[in-house]
């Protein structure tokens, strides 16, 4: 089997990505009992690393699970993963599963918490190459996992509601999906969030959703931008009429949408908001403010 090149540590050592392995019992496999993050190496620099590692802290202390390191030796492990792997621009995910019970006991309270962290090239979902043409979506019928069940702001592996939403895109000749809530609006795709332009007013969800980093950055930066930006509720036939659509997301930064359900939006190209707030992202990874060299977080004491 090929896979990407990279390091990961799990079972307290460093190991070829290729050779990471965790047991059939662990929890984090059995059940999808874990939560995780990943944070992006960009030109050998984290992006807003303190960031990703406050919700990460965050989204386990919400399931009741403990990080078996500090937070500094955390960020050092990242930092060791991506140095190791050779990687200048990398994918880097930390997870914690709830582990295995030294007594093969159900109570999850028994069980060892795991933590696994990897660096691998950088993935995309849209690749720049495409970017201009922008991603083909469908807004699915079917509906997201409702926020009274599972907290969408712990970020999880319960997926197959985003996956059976994939196979409604493909089927329809769309890359991928955007799911509903039980109310008809829309949430969120597998591993991205959605903002709709319409009038020079900017919009996402408010809830159900998970609060992605890469949305708070756009947010962020549309409001440096002085645009009008609102965090509300949206029908799920509002995107069909917007102006611009665009998904954010770790893997690909601010990415168009330009094709929903079949019907091109706007131009049937990147919008003009969506470019500002795409070119002022990516000058993000620069700043100092932002982002952080790989080799100055393995030499914080």
């Amino acid at each position: 089997m090929n896979t990407p090149s990279g390091v990961a540590y799990i079972n307290r050592e460093f190991v070829p990505i290729s050779e990471a392995k965790i047991s059939v019992l662990d929890w984090g496999f059995l059940r999808s009992d874990a939560t995780y993050d990943v944070v992006h190496v960009w030109k050998g620099r984290f992006f807003r690393l303190d960031t990703h590692i406050d919700r990460f802290i965050a989204s386990l202390e919400k399931i009741h699970m403990t990080l078996p390191v500090s937070r500094q030796e955390l960020e050092k492990i990242l930092a060791e993963c991506v140095i190791r792997s050779g990687h200048e621009d990398a994918y880097v995910e930390m997870i914690l599963t709830r582990g295995v019970s030294p007594t093969f006991s159900r109570d999850p309270r028994d069980a060892i918490n795991q933590l696994i962290c990897f660096a691998i090239p950088f993935g995309w979902i849209l690749r720049p190459e495409e970017r201009e043409n922008g991603l083909s979506v469908f807004i699915s019928d079917i509906q997201r996992i409702s926020s009274a069940s599972i907290d969408p702001r712990v970020k999880n592996y319960h997926w197959l509601d985003l996956v059976m939403g994939l196979y409604d895109a493909y089927e329809h000749d769309a890359k991928a999906a955007i799911l509903t809530d039980a109310a008809g609006n829309i949430t969120e795709g597998p591993g991205f969030n959605v903002f709709t332009v319409k009038d020079n007013q900017i919009a996402t969800p408010d809830a159900g959703v998970l609060e992605g980093i890469t949305r708070r950055s756009a947010l962020e930066i549309a409001h440096e931008l002085k645009f009008d930006v609102v965090e509300r509720p949206i029908s799920r036939d509002e995107p069909l009429n917007a102006d611009e659509v665009f998904a954010t997301s770790t893997a690909g930064g601010i990415m168009p949408i330009t094709k929903l359900n079949g019907r091109d939006i706007g131009s049937g190209s990147m919008g003009p908001m969506t470019r500002q707030i795409h070119d002022a992202y990516w000058a993000k990874h620069l700043d100092d403010t932002w982002s952080e060299s790989v080799q100055s977080v393995q030499a914080r004491t």
